[in-house]
């Protein structure tokens, strides 16, 4: 298949059979890395993302735009016998295929694990569902909010312990489940290097939501005792969280020992440091609502910028809230290039996120737009060897899409 011409990663193939977040998240991250990455889209209709508007840039959704960038576009009706003897062919090529069919559909329709292996023996099989392909729930379908509730995540997030459950305002057990998947892609890649072996490997949404209750869980491991919603707090350490300024809120790390002498010097208050209270991080732990009330009444006084600005030149760590806009413009975000713009055939100039990995041997980038439906069909199958009165003809049957003219000229 085509190489790439950036990215740690370029010489990889992958065949990217996703939808929606997870699985995608995964995709744009191996594409962002220099990965080949075939986006294969049912018939009727594409990825579901596609139709998530609003928002949409110039009738594009813009969800659809943001997840699949860098990636190429084929369009495959799998349940015909001549789209699942193309996706073989691409398979036989790739060095991964990624999917988050519920479980037991893929096998269903021949294109399982056993069955493919039988044609690429080195091919890395990763598959991304609710709750993974093992235990009770393995057939379940699986969404972020479920995973997110079922994982612990929504009865730590919150204001206070006896309020309602709150989601994380991201879909974090979406996104780190497609990035753990990325990551278990990467080392099974690392070990068929080693030893021309491929594998099959998994993961869940509710694991990923697991993942992220690592310290709370060593707190209920060590007590007994569950951790509930604490605000910005943090559940092992303080003050570490938001405090009230004159306009607004700010973030604040003066946890460790030295920091919190140096804050309470800094903001005038060494009564608060000489307090009994506060004295130990187990004593401000133990008081924090008290320890909360005595902050927000001394930066009250003052605004953001110039508490800040005292934090900065006194080398404490701390830093404003920012609302998603705020975030694009900071100066630092976009040193890092984390808000880079690609050009879209129907859309034109669009923004996305970068890559956040920065390889200074081997950079990655984000170097094209999502595709169109059906974009590169006919590129990818000349790939394959089809000549173009077979990939007329397949056209024709329904077992590939095309594309409109707008795909055809833009994979042009």
């Amino acid at each position: 298949m085509a190489a790439r011409a950036f990215g740690p990663l370029q010489g990889m193939t992958v065949i990217e059979l996703c939808h929606h977040m997870a699985g995608p998240t995964c995709g744009l991250m191996l594409a962002d890395m220099g990965a080949d990455v075939i986006k294969v889209e049912k018939s009727q209709g594409g990825d579901d993302t596609r139709r998530t508007i609003p928002p949409a840039i110039g009738g594009e959704s813009a969800s659809f735009m943001m997840m699949n960038r860098n990636k190429r576009g084929v369009v495959l009706d799998l349940k015909t016998e001549e789209g699942a003897a193309i996706l073989r062919k691409l398979v036989a090529k790739a060095d991964v295929l990624t999917e988050n069919f519920r479980p037991g559909v893929l096998e269903r329709l021949g294109l399982g694990y056993e069955e493919l292996r039988k044609i690429n023996p080195g091919l890395i099989y990763a598959s991304i569902s609710g709750f993974g392909l093992t235990g009770p729930y393995a057939t379940r379908g699986g969404f972020d909010l479920v995973a997110q509730g079922m994982s612990g995540l929504m009865s730590i997030t919150g204001e206070r312990p006896d309020g309602p459950p709150v989601k994380v305002g991201a879909p974090v057990c979406d996104i780190t489940a497609g990035l753990l998947l990325a990551l278990g892609i990467c080392a099974a890649y690392s070990h068929r290097l080693k030893t021309g072996q491929g594998q099959r490997l998994d993961t869940s949404l509710m694991e990923a939501g697991i993942t992220h209750t690592y310290w709370q869980s060593a707190i209920a491991f060590a007590t007994g005792v569950a951790p509930r919603a604490m605000g910005s707090a943090h559940p092992l350490s303080a003050p570490y969280q938001a405090v009230r300024c004159s306009d607004g809120y700010i973030n604040i790390a003066a946890n460790t020992a030295r920091f919190w002498e140096k804050m309470c010097a800094m903001i005038g208050a060494p009564e608060l440091f000489a307090d009994p209270r506060f004295q130990s991080n187990g004593d401000r732990m133990a008081n924090l609502k008290a320890l909360e009330a005595e902050l927000n009444a001394r930066f009250e006084v003052d605004t953001c910028a110039a508490w800040l600005a005292k934090f900065e030149a006194e080398g404490i760590p701390a830093g404003p809230i920012f609302d998603v806009l705020e975030m694009h413009r900071d100066p630092q975000t976009i040193a890092r290039e984390m808000v880079p713009s690609v050009e879209h055939p129907i859309a034109g100039t669009v923004q996305t996120i970068g890559l956040p990995i920065k390889f200074h041997q081997t950079p990655g980038k984000v170097a094209t737009a999502s595709p169109l439906f059906g974009q590169h069909t006919a590129e990818v199958l000349a790939e394959l060897g089809y000549s173009q009165a077979d990939i007329e003809a397949l056209g024709t049957a329904g077992a590939v899409t095309l594309g409109d003219a707008n795909s055809r000229e833009a994979a042009e």
